[in-house]
């Protein structure tokens, strides 16, 4: 119900926004008729048209984007000859006459008359709706972030329709104070046929504004008042931890609660109500066969949530696979389910190289639509779940840390399921690389994503322009946390594509590490690329994947480390910049 209530006022909002601009003339077309049989089924057509297009893109895959396209060419068919109609009375009858002949009641009394019924107005609205591409703000963003992770249901639908229904209450309110106006504008000029030609000729422009792209283009980089900060306050007051479908990286927050008790019970079917029956909904498996809950009867297990460009996740690694290397023979199954963040990550191919480069080699289960994760109601990358013989949760702990506590619980369950001579307890690993613990004492700087869907703090002249290439320009100075793009990218949802070379990216930043998730382009090629660190080259402040002369290439999809700094952390401008176009860069993370 508060995401109901959130959409509804994002769509109210969507009413400041001039990407809601050419639906208006549509609206206001129909306001010289009485409004419950024209301008209130045209709003009631364009909400439900809206909402079930929507859905169906949240939830239905590409082939619903490809229908709407069609809908699309079909509803500025419709509307155009609406216009058209509008501007003139004769072309009016024309197009209404095989209508009349067939007997639709989609014409008035008159002969000649466009159509002014409440079908006809539906029939409009819903052409509307296919038209309507609301700036996607916060609001609209979280529904379908949460759409994508949740899979279908009627909570998807319920709050696009909401949001859909928020907006046509705007727009309700602008269509009935401008019936007023086109009234009185009749009453003093006589000018009824003049407003049906303004009005026939601002649908033509809505039409053309729609066609060229206008709509989700320039307009909303034009915004007299932009919503996202309104929209992000309403998230923030209303429900401040709603976040359908989001899932942090924890850094160290012991967010979950360790139970022992002393004694276990053991379920008779494990696998009827023990959580790993949802390993079912894994889509493949990596160095095992697919593991049940029946299969896993009087075992211990370790379900560990993690993907592979995920720092916290990393970082984490080296204990995991320490405690199924200890303990393994003891009872101890240790799963990795790999939930992915980036869409790259869904790619099988892409996660086994990553498992063979890590050295994992306990059981991965690729849960790409997210059964698992929501079988075991989970928020964070990492998670672990530590589960009894007898199928059942006994804790969890979400993020890094607290690895001894983990151990502890761990060798308290193999005891509790008749293991014996567990030996010493492994303690504190001496991590390195990638995995190695960060140094909290001067982090200052937060994961960073580039992708405009949860981008903050960037700073090139002009703001982020979504979803088109555009050459932007660094700013003199940088604050600290302060981003920037130079040369030719396209920022998209969950990422920033270099559209050419040289193109760049710089960061002030304080920590000991820093790493940023890339790709390589499309075409698999690698993209060269050059790191600076106020200015010079990194020397032995460099990372793992770049030279001491700041050179390296972007090979794979994955997360790269490109500083790792010896002396005492304090601001610094990091720079990057890619020599060969195609890049693709996701995200900042600092250690």
């Amino acid at each position: 119900m508060i995401i109901a209530v959130l959409a509804f006022l994002g769509g109210v909002l969507t009413i400041l926004s001039p990407c809601i601009l050419p639906v208006v003339p549509l609206v206001l077309a129909r306001t010289d008729r009485p409004f419950a049989r024209s301008t209130l089924p045209l709003l009631v057509g364009m909400a439900a048209s809206f909402a079930a297009v929507s859905t169906l893109a949240a939830v239905g895959g590409g082939w619903a984007v490809e229908v709407n396209d069609f809908g699309r060419v079909a509803a500025l068919v419709l509307l155009a000859l609406s216009a058209l109609a509008l501007l003139s009375r004769r072309l009016a009858a024309w197009l209404t006459r095989p209508l009349v002949a067939i007997g639709a009641r989609l014409a008035s009394d008159r002969p000649g008359a466009e159509p002014r019924g409440v079908v006809a107005s539906l029939v409009l609205g819903g052409a509307t709706g296919l038209l309507w591409a609301p700036c996607a703000g916060p609001i609209l963003g979280l529904i379908l972030t949460g759409a994508a992770l949740g899979g279908p249901g009627a909570g998807t639908t319920l709050a696009l329709l909401a949001y859909a229904l928020g907006a046509a209450c705007s727009l309700a309110l602008v269509a009935a104070a401008s019936t007023r106006v086109i009234a009185a504008l009749k009453r003093s000029f006589a000018a009824g046929e003049w407003v049906r030609r303004v009005l026939g000729v601002g649908v033509l422009a809505a039409v053309a504004a729609i066609g060229f792209g206008l709509d989700t283009g320039p307009l909303t980089r034009l915004s007299v008042a932009s919503t996202n900060r309104l929209e992000q306050a309403l998230i923030e007051r209303i429900a401040p931890a709603s976040r359908p479908g989001g899932a942090p990286a924890m850094t160290g927050t012991m967010t979950g609660a360790m139970t022992g008790n002393t004694t276990s019970a053991p379920a008779t079917d494990p696998s009827a109500s023990s959580p790993l029956a949802a390993l079912s909904g894994a889509v493949a498996w990596l160095n095992s066969p697919p593991l049940t809950a029946r299969s896993l009867r009087g075992k211990v297990v370790l379900v560990d949530f993690w993907t592979y460009s995920c720092i916290n996740c990393l970082r984490a690694l080296p204990y995991v696979k320490s405690w199924y290397a200890r303990y393994h023979d003891q009872g101890l199954v240790v799963i990795g389910v790999h939930a992915p963040e980036f869409a790259f990550e869904k790619n099988e191919a892409n996660v086994a190289r990553a498992v063979h480069e890590l050295g994992i080699t306990y059981p991965v289960a690729l849960d790409n639509d997210y059964a698992v994760w929501r079988a075991f109601d989970n928020h964070y990358w990492p998670a672990h779940y530590f589960i009894d013989a007898g199928g059942q949760i006994r804790g969890d702990h979400f993020g890094e840390g607290d690895y001894a506590g983990s151990e502890a619980l761990i060798r308290r369950l193999l005891e509790q399921a008749g293991a014996a001579n567990l030996g010493a307890a492994a303690g504190a690993i001496r991590a390195t690389g990638v995995e190695a613990a960060p140094d909290e004492a001067d982090l200052r700087s937060p994961e960073t994503y580039i992708g405009y869907e949860r981008a903050e703090h960037f700073v090139s002249p002009g703001g982020a322009v979504h979803d088109a290439p555009h050459d932007y320009t660094a700013p003199r100075k940088l604050e600290l946390n302060d981003w920037s793009l130079s040369g030719p990218w396209r920022i998209e949802g969950e990422r920033a594509v270099a559209g050419g070379a040289p193109a760049g990216i710089a960061f002030r930043f304080r920590a000991r590490d820093l790493h940023l998730v890339l790709g390589a382009g499309e075409a698999h090629r690698p993209v060269r690329f050059r790191v600076t660190i106020d200015g010079r080259e990194p020397g032995p402040d460099h990372g793992s994947d770049v030279g001491p002369d700041g050179t390296g290439s972007v090979r794979e999809q994955r997360l790269y480390q490109l500083l790792r700094q010896h002396a005492p952390a304090a601001e610094h401008t990091f720079a990057i910049e890619f020599l060969d176009p195609g890049v693709q860069a996701y995200s900042f993370t600092f250690g």
